[in-house]
């Protein structure tokens, strides 16, 4: 039987009006630059389930197995948690009819939006939930695109049981250093994958120092180059991407987000009760103790709470 998660530590506060009204517990792990642990807290060797903070290594995986893409910004796609965003969905489509497919064809859940503008301007124009919309959907057309390049058939391919899905899974433990402790169905409806913190850490490291030509190269590069399409205009990891020269982010959720910079280190968490708004603090906290510093983080160093439509307290890490 796979090690038990054994849940974190308190890492962030939620203070209102100087009274503390709650806190987040949850696990973080900081790696150097060589994979040694630099510092951490909570239970980071146990697995949990990363999410689509697994997405980068998934994409090595098809990239490995067959998928060819002209452009790097379609590869940034595929290992996305997009917004929904005209330009998000004007991509998957292309990517769909590139390999002769309907959106039919995906087996991700129909959806509205994650990004809210994007969601309320479906909501405006009297649109309702599309399997396009939907974050993972630059996932599965990879995924079918694979299939179609591998030779494998395109029914099931979400399965574990599937070719392409035992092939990730096999890159996934290549790239964490880990075996798999547990699969389980992903809100996508496609595999997910339980390892440690650490594992996850040490993924993102070997991305980022991968040898350009590479399939992990390539992923890293692709994601850096389009951070807009990884997440969306707003979204924490593409402003990361943006803001901290080098960086390869991606979130996760249930409270996950990992990120890595060559030749400096890497960080992934995970918040226990699943919140966002504690993670991108409590990634600052661990950020600094690599000596990484840029305008981008001190906007999040704190999440700030309102009274009134004023601010009156904060969201601030304990770790």
């Amino acid at each position: 039987m796979a090690k038990t998660y054994e849940g974190g530590v308190p890492l962030a506060e939620v203070v209102r009006s100087g009274f503390v009204e709650g806190s987040h517990r949850g696990s973080v792990v900081v790696l150097d630059a060589s994979g040694a642990v630099l510092a951490g807290a909570g239970d980071v060797t146990s697995p949990v389930f990363p999410r689509s903070a697994s997405k980068p290594m998934q994409a090595v995986g098809m990239l490995r197995a067959g998928l060819r893409l002209t452009d790097p910004a379609d590869l940034a796609l595929v290992a996305a948690s997009h917004a929904g965003e005209e330009f998000h969905l004007a991509r998957v489509g292309g990517l769909l009819r590139g390999g002769g497919l309907e959106p039919s064809a995906l087996h991700c859940p129909p959806e509205l939006p994650v990004g809210e503008a994007a969601r309320q301007a479906v909501l405006r124009a009297g649109g309702g939930p599309t399997r396009v919309q939907m974050n993972c959907s630059g996932k599965h057309a990879g995924m079918l695109l694979t299939c179609l390049a591998a030779g494998w058939p395109l029914d099931g391919y979400w399965r574990e049981g599937h070719p392409l899905q035992q092939r990730l899974r096999a890159t996934v433990e290549e790239l964490t250093g880990e075996q798999v402790a547990a699969v389980g169905v992903d809100g996508c409806g496609a595999p997910v994958h339980a390892f440690s913190l650490t594992g996850l850490a040490g993924a993102y490291l070997r991305l980022v120092h991968a040898e350009p030509g590479s399939a992990e190269r390539a992923v890293a590069d692709a994601m850096r180059a389009h951070p807009e399409l990884v997440g969306g205009t707003e979204a924490e990891d593409t402003r990361l991407m943006r803001g901290v020269p080098g960086a390869l982010a991606k979130v996760g959720a249930e409270g996950v987000i990992a990120v890595a910079l060559p030749d400096v280190g890497a960080v992934a968490l995970k918040i226990d009760d699943g919140a966002g708004r504690p993670r991108m603090p409590v990634l600052v906290s661990a950020l600094h103790r690599l000596g990484v510093a840029a305008p981008i983080l001190q906007e999040y160093a704190e999440l700030p709470l309102f009274g009134g439509g004023v601010p009156v307290g904060a969201v601030r890490p304990l770790w």
